[in-house]
């Protein structure tokens, strides 16, 4: 495996070998052991999924917070998603900065997303499913948002979203002003 941090302190690139030949490839896209010495000494506790089918899906941007903040490992396994982590650590040099990246079956890349970070994606084609590990349970009452297309954030989603597919809870989550102190650097 191949690790590359990233702009924002905490933010890395996991790129599993492939191993191919005629028949396809093998690889070992998770490794316990080289995860907690190469990127992060973290326990995963659940690992979820989710299906999106239309082009231009967005998800997020979510966290949780303090006792279940979560870092995520995320990977697309059909498909390709832009997805996007922004710092929202009070007092981070690079706190309301974003950094997007392709995720997608044909790249096989993973981007690991530590807690005190909002974590969102778009889908750039259809029938996207994404799997990621995460290091706390999903909460309800710790479940919070920042609006995906805040202007003072200023993501660059690489296709028009005028008319994304978003949920009801996504459309009004608050901007970054608006977001409470929740995570410090």
């Amino acid at each position: 495996m191949k690790i590359e941090f990233l702009p924002l302190v905490g933010l890395a690139k996991i790129t599993p070998t492939r191993l191919g030949d005629h028949r396809g490839y093998f690889s070992e896209v998770f490794k316990d052991a080289w995860f907690r010495e190469n990127v992060a000494d973290v326990t995963f506790v659940q690992e979820n999924e989710s299906l999106s089918a239309a082009v231009g899906t967005v998800r997020g941007l979510h966290f949780q917070l303090d006792p279940f903040a979560q870092g995520k490992l995320v990977r697309c396994i059909a498909g390709s998603i832009f997805d996007v982590a922004v710092d929202i650590r009070v007092g981070s040099p690079t706190y309301g900065k974003w950094y997007g990246i392709e995720l997608s079956k044909e790249n096989g890349e993973q981007l690991w997303i530590p807690a005190g970070f909002a974590h969102g994606f778009a889908t750039l084609v259809p029938d996207c499913i994404i799997s990621y590990k995460v290091t706390a349970p999903y909460s309800a009452v710790s479940d919070r948002g920042l609006l995906w297309n805040d202007p003072a954030i200023g993501i660059d989603w690489p296709l028009p979203l005028d008319n994304a597919v978003l949920s009801e809870k996504d459309k009004v989550q608050p901007k970054l002003a608006d977001l409470p102190p929740f995570f410090s650097f």
